[in-house]
């Protein structure tokens, strides 16, 4: 059995799980729903983000607050897959939005830390993209980073704005992308510095960038941290 496979199976097997022993809403409790009909009518009413990162345009269907944010975090932090239809569905219209400007562009998803994969089993941007049948490039590699060491009991979130996008400088590359027309697909942006890295990697592996797709993304507090990103 292959892996993509093997993924499916585990997918509707927790799925199923989810449909035969009781569930409550991951957001507000209630029902024997993993979301319910009123918070999924607050996810829908969520507005969408766009913004620029690295001088490439970000489309996210939600931004990252309130039923939204709880709903990824059930999904990244729980491994709540019973709650990825309503992320999946609006990231795939974004994707397929985005694609239909650019149709030769490839699709690369922003690859998880090592960490995270770890942690999590899974990553998340390929299951949210494998409900709508989009398969993604593994183009972008993740390169191992001395200076991490130094960096393991508070991670990225202890280091101030200034220190993140130094710490996250080079620690991706891109491979076959040369001339190609490149759609970065990520779960959430919240400052950008990674996506920017992403879109840094793209370039200077001689592809180009010509739009960003996240399931939700933080809006920018000003014009230049929409911006931020080498």
């Amino acid at each position: 059995m292959g892996e993509r496979e093997a993924d499916r199976w585990r997918d509707a097997a927790i799925e199923a799980l989810g449909v035969l022993l009781p569930v409550s809403c991951v957001v507000c409790g209630r029902d024997d729903r993993p979301v319910c009909h009123a918070c999924l009518e607050d996810l829908a009413a969520t507005p969408s983000c766009v913004r620029l990162v690295a001088g490439v345009r970000l489309d996210a269907p939600f931004t990252y607050r309130g039923t939204a944010r709880a709903l990824v975090l059930a999904f990244k932090v729980h491994g709540r897959l019973d709650v990825v239809g309503p992320l999946a569905r609006p990231t795939v219209r974004a994707l397929r939005g985005a694609l239909a400007e650019a149709p030769d562009a490839v699709v690369v998803r922003v690859p998880s830390s090592r960490a995270g994969r770890r942690r999590r089993g899974f990553d998340p941007v390929v299951v949210l993209l494998r409900r709508g049948g989009f398969r993604t490039a593994r183009v972008l590699r993740r390169v191992p980073d001395p200076r991490a060491r130094g960096r393991r009991d508070g991670g990225q979130k202890s280091l101030s704005g200034v220190d993140r996008v130094t710490a996250t400088v080079g620690t991706l590359r891109a491979v076959d992308v040369r001339d190609r027309a490149v759609v970065l697909v990520d779960d959430v942006v919240t400052t950008g510095v990674t996506m920017a890295e992403a879109i840094r990697a793209v370039r200077a592996a001689g592809g180009r960038v010509v739009r960003c797709v996240a399931t939700a993304s933080v809006e920018p507090s000003s014009p230049s941290e929409a911006g931020t990103g080498p």
